[in-house]
């Protein structure tokens, strides 16, 4: 729908200026309806899955063979990923562009270039930090590729992670522990970041400022929903049979 959308809309200016510069005699395209978009429910994980995809990541379990390989050298990186997409909403282009020099544990925050090249501060719970600890004495272990050197998150050949890369795995841990959802990826989980702070504050100004929504209403079109718990609540509240 969005891209028919956009080559629609496309056609229209193309249309508007040739009637504008008197090379058709009329607009046709002015005839057919915008196509409707409908929106598509935002997809989270819920508090178990997110516990099964960490409990997935220090285990290993759903993987086998050269997957499981990989997991052990990349167990505490994969993990400190995860925690900080889930701890602070992070985007994925923010965290990867991260530097060891970025993060203070002093007041446990580090810096993040948004969208546009702005700087800001973003801040974790003591749980990511305890994780973030903890990959960073291995990551103080690893030697990078020159030009690398102070990159946060490695790739396999001491590069910094890329996007793709991330994505990836994002997509084998989450789709283990949430079998049912398909399109599990880093913005999935900023969602779910997004989603339970506004549950925990109600207060949607703040989930725009911490993900860096320049617009508030794009940050209330995809959090102040109807939650689960209530859809969960009004399945149960129907009763086809008495007690």
């Amino acid at each position: 729908e969005a891209g028919r959308m956009r080559k629609f809309a496309s056609l229209r200016s193309f249309y508007k200026f040739l009637f504008k510069n008197q090379l058709i005699a009329t607009d046709v395209s002015r005839l057919v309806d915008m196509p409707k978009r409908h929106e598509k429910p935002i997809l989270r994980m819920e508090i178990d899955e997110v516990a099964r995809m960490l409990d997935l990541v220090e285990s290993g379990e759903a993987m086998e063979g050269r997957q499981k390989r990989y997991n052990e050298h990349t167990k505490k990186r994969d993990l400190a990923i995860l925690t900080l997409f889930l701890g602070t909403g992070i985007r994925v282009s923010e965290l990867v562009g991260v530097d060891i020099d970025d993060v203070d544990f002093n007041i446990n925050a580090f810096t993040v270039t948004r969208k546009g090249g702005s700087q800001a501060i973003l801040y974790f719970p003591d749980e990511v930090a305890d994780v973030l600890k903890d990959y960073l004495a291995e990551r103080r272990q690893q030697e990078a590729l020159p030009g690398y050197e102070n990159a946060l998150f490695l790739s396999l050949q001491k590069k910094r992670i890329s996007v793709r890369a991330v994505e990836n795995m994002v997509k084998k841990y989450a789709t283990s522990a949430a079998p049912l959802k398909k399109r599990l990826s880093p913005h999935k989980l900023r969602s779910t970041f997004g989603t339970n702070l506004y549950r925990e504050t109600g207060d949607i100004y703040l989930v725009a400022d911490v993900l860096g929504h320049k617009d508030v209403n794009t940050t209330k079109k995809h959090y102040a929903a109807i939650d689960e718990n209530r859809r969960r609540q009004a399945a149960s509240a129907v009763k086809l049979r008495e007690d």
